[in-house]
């Protein structure tokens, strides 16, 4: 043999070896956090080997990718505002900058509302509050600039911050930053009034009717005009630097019982607004970028209004896909429904557009129907609340909840929002955003007496600023799935583990690193062999714990 012949030789061996090494996956980091006090905590690596797997397996197949990621994040609301307007500028900024910059949880996927919520100070405001202004002569988004007077709310460190300079506040911080997108839903809780047949805000509920109140509906000869509203809102935030991302045509059409603002569309109703006014407005306008989100409630309805919409070929072309909430159900995650609308409708994206922790825990009858009832839960500066089984969803689990009960159960508040991430990624949702980042210490202020959880809790009276173990959560999944990212098969063998105690879902990069998010809901640690491709490597998953495993390949 000749000595070319055994280089060709030995370089061809060589060229193999080094192939089989560089597709070799590898464990780059492990990050956890646990009950056990770690948050986005360094967990030892292990190796990949070839050998079968066995007992409780996930495998992944990278080369099987399935939708694109639109982000993870929070949401500005006024709340919000006024809560960070109680800390000096230099300490707000630091709680900014953990929301939002890269060494924070840089959360890329935010939702705004448009006029006044259950999470504004006072309420019932919009930006066109002159009766039967049809021109919107008087239109003007003042309210989401104002700031807040310190001598009728004392503890206010600066005047003028609101809802909108918190948005500008937020974008600053991203803009120093290689990774810069801020992506914005904006979503209404109504028509001004005087658009509507109640010409209310919003009409309670009481115990006589089922305490089944109304926000009412909107005109129709206020269709067009309500179309408009939604433009000007667009046009006069672009004014002042921020393009939204996204809207929807309301917050939660089927109603809320009249608690706080809102309006009703029927699926039907809501296709013949969006086909003949706001779809072809939005498309015409400079906002025509501007994706549109039909719906905006919860997912037990999903399947419905996808195909009254989206099977609506004149509708479904001016439409990026379909905003869902989690309140239907504190453990069901819907992912039939989830399937079942991506199977029918691939073409179109589901975003989870809001989900909180209903009531912090508040036992029925003392819940948010009885304000006066209030019950101090201790969870402030109290990780063991979050990560035991502490909270109720609007006190379902008594007596109000009927046939429902099953559905809303007493959870573990980390557990319901890793597991309603996890199982919807795994699902074709492209993308998850929770609602208020930042609550007071009582979780408001709401003017509808609606207290909830917030990732960020802050002491308005004395500036102590808590980060909820749900913060750290969120922030580990934001950090580690980004916009633009896909999803990746991923097969989960439980080994006679029960269905709940463990999740998982993957997605991919462009750069072909693999995150894997997993969820131990159990009281010991899960072992598991985490396969692709014939290579296996040991992986732990702690008791009562979020685990992200990244890989190289």
């Amino acid at each position: 043999m000749t000595m070319l012949k055994r280089i060709c030789i030995l370089g061809c061996v060589l060229w193999h070896l080094t192939a089989a090494a560089l597709s070799q996956p590898v464990m780059t980091r492990v990050l956890v956090t646990a009950a056990d006090g770690r948050q986005i905590a360094d967990a030892p690596t292990t190796a990949f080997v070839e050998r079968d797997a066995s007992g409780v397996v996930l495998r992944l197949d990278p080369g099987v990718t399935k939708q694109t990621i639109d982000g993870i994040g929070s949401s500005f609301t006024e709340s919000s505002a006024f809560v960070l307007a109680h800390l000096e500028r230099t300490r707000r900024r630091e709680v900014m900058r953990r929301i939002f910059a890269e060494d924070g949880a840089n959360f890329t996927l935010t939702r705004m509302h448009i006029g006044s919520c259950d999470f504004s100070v006072e309420g019932k405001y919009s930006y066109a509050d002159e009766w039967d202004d049809a021109d919107l002569s008087s239109f003007s988004i003042a309210p989401d600039r104002e700031g807040f007077d310190p001598a009728r709310y004392p503890g206010i460190r600066d005047s003028g911050y609101d809802l909108l300079p918190m948005i500008l506040e937020a974008q600053d911080i991203k803009a120093g930053q290689a990774d810069s997108e801020l992506r914005i839903i904006g979503s209404a809780w109504t028509a001004p009034p005087w658009m509507k047949d109640t010409g209310e805000w919003f009409i309670p509920g009481s115990e006589s009717n089922n305490w089944q109140g109304t926000g009412g509906w909107l005109k129709p000869e206020h269709h067009a005009t309500y179309a408009r509203y939604l433009i000007r809102f667009l046009d006069a935030y672009k004014a002042e630097g921020v393009d939204l991302w996204a809207i929807t045509p309301v917050n939660e059409p089927n109603g809320n019982g009249g608690f706080w603002e809102s309006m009703h569309f029927s699926a039907e109703s809501q296709n013949d607004f969006v086909k003949r006014h706001l779809g072809p407005r939005l498309a015409e306008s400079r906002h025509a970028d501007t994706r549109l989100l039909i719906y905006d409630q919860n997912r037990d309805e999903l399947e419905h209004w996808a195909r009254v919409m989206l099977g609506d070929l004149e509708t479904a072309p001016y439409v990026y896909g379909v905003a869902v909430h989690w309140y239907a159900s504190t453990v069901d995650v819907f992912e039939e429904a989830l399937a079942s609308v991506r199977s029918e409708f691939p073409g179109f994206a589901v975003v989870h557009t809001e989900g909180c922790i209903d009531n912090l825990g508040n036992p029925a009858p003392n819940g948010i129907r009885d304000p006066a009832g209030f019950q101090e839960e201790n969870w402030f500066q109290n990780d063991e609340f979050w990560w035991t089984k502490t909270a109720t969803d609007w006190a379902y689990e008594a007596e109000w909840a009927g046939e429902r009960a099953a559905d809303h159960p007493k959870y573990v508040p980390v557990h319901r929002y890793a597991r309603n991430i996890i199982v919807s990624l795994d699902h074709w949702m492209t993308g998850w955003v929770d609602w208020n980042v930042v609550l007071d210490a009582r979780g408001g202020p709401n003017h509808a007496n609606n207290f909830c959880g917030a990732p960020i809790m802050i002491d308005t009276a004395t500036g102590d600023v808590y980060y909820t173990p749900i913060y750290h959560v969120l922030s580990q999944f934001s950090r580690t799935i980004r916009p633009g990212d896909v999803g990746v098969a991923a097969t989960l063998e439980r080994d006679g583990l029960a269905d709940d105690a463990l999740h998982a879902c993957a997605t991919k990069n462009d750069r072909g690193q693999i995150s894997v998010q997993l969820l131990n809901t159990t009281g010991t640690a899960i072992e598991l062999d985490l396969e692709i491709a014939g290579a296996v490597a040991p992986v732990r998953v702690p008791a009562n714990a979020v685990v992200t495993v990244q890989l190289g390949i």
